[in-house]
């Protein structure tokens, strides 16, 4: 076998070990899944009356629980960053890692385990997502290809957050920290984006900040597709925010890696025990 099939099937394993996780500690999906669906029931049915109202042409004479879903989809992916972060952060401090180091295993399958569980969890949690918004009266015109697009979005913002809560559950000293650190992007983001009403709508500051940070393109990218608007070039720019995140990700975490191979390194060799002088 080739150093690259090794590799896969290191990484493969790590997967199959981090999705048995989820079935062992179920409220991992859970509550990937409870967090945008009570979003979605509060904004909805108590405060999407007077916010659908003041929508205008925003919503294209839709009701608000379709201006709504795309951004609650964001949302779920969003929710994902958390266990991702814990799950990471316990396995580099829980001793974990040295029983992987110990063993033949590929570099990094590790963290390529937790990256491609989370995707797949995550891509499970947005499923029940958007049955759920079905319930409640979403009704999506997209075509089939539109949903081919708006499920490759998902996948890569989901790959590319997944990466983002692998590096902070890296660096974090605890998994009160870690969890701790993906709490911007679970809520502070997508509040401070057009997920729950347009951009347009706020104050210049925000407005300004909305219309330069990753999830507003992502959202209005998901709003273009499912509801049969132009699309234009936003989706690209999801794309390339997506790109950044995960690239500016892998950076940090190969420099952490590197960063704590040294101090390993350090550690063993201060402790190793002196020869006695003949």
């Amino acid at each position: 076998m080739t150093a690259l099939t090794l590799a896969i099937h290191d990484a493969t394993t790590m997967i199959g070990r981090e999705l048995k996780h989820t079935q062992r500690f179920p409220l991992l999906l859970v509550g990937t899944i409870m967090v945008p669906v009570v979003m979605l029931l509060l904004f909805d049915y108590i405060l999407g009356g007077p916010i659908g109202h003041g929508l205008g042409n925003a919503a294209r004479g839709a009701p608000y629980v379709d201006f709504l879903v795309p951004g609650i989809l964001l949302m779920t992916v969003a929710a994902s960053c958390g266990p991702t972060a814990i799950n990471v952060n316990t396995d580099m401090t829980g001793g974990i890692i040295d029983r992987i180091r110990a063993m033949a295993v590929s570099r990094g399958a590790l963290l390529a385990g937790h990256v491609g569980g989370s995707v797949v969890r995550t891509l499970a949690a947005t499923i029940v997502v958007t049955g759920v918004a079905v319930l409640v009266g979403f009704r999506a015109t997209a075509s089939v290809l539109d949903w081919f697009a708006v499920v490759g979005i998902l996948a890569a913002l989901s790959f590319a957050l997944a990466w983002l809560s692998a590096a902070l559950g890296l660096v974090a000293k605890s998994v009160a920290g870690a969890n701790g650190s993906t709490l911007p992007i679970q809520f502070l983001l997508p509040f401070l984006s057009s997920t729950f009403v347009p951009a347009d709508s706020m104050p210049a500051d925000v407005r300004w900040f909305a219309a330069h940070q990753p999830f507003t393109p992502v959202v209005e990218s998901l709003r273009a597709l499912l509801t049969g608007a132009p699309v234009g070039s936003t989706a690209y720019l999801a794309l390339a925010w997506c790109a950044a995140i995960a690239v500016t990700s892998a950076i940090t975490i190969s420099a952490a890696c590197s960063r704590n191979r040294r101090v390993t390194r350090r550690v063993t060799v201060a402790t190793r025990p002196s020869m006695p002088s003949p």
